[in-house]
């Protein structure tokens, strides 16, 4: 997982190419974060897509973790 998750889309790439390592490893973590469906569009400040993302690089910290730990 070397992509860099900077926005929405990315963060979208980045979960689809972990939860495909973990399933060919057979290793199983908890589900990534949904993509948010309430954005207005505005590019607001706190936008939800910001939220998502962080949560998609939380959840990429624990998807790398577990790929390490299994690999060793």
């Amino acid at each position: 997982m070397t992509r860099s998750v900077v926005d929405g889309p990315s963060a979208l790439a980045m979960l689809a190419e972990g939860e495909a390592l973990l399933q060919a490893q057979q290793l199983v973590l908890r589900r990534p974060p949904a993509a948010p469906v309430t954005c207005c569009g505005r590019g607001c400040n706190g936008c939800v897509w910001e939220g998502f993302v962080d949560a998609a690089n939380y959840w990429r910290e624990d998807a790398l973790a577990l790929l390490q730990t299994c690999s060793a």
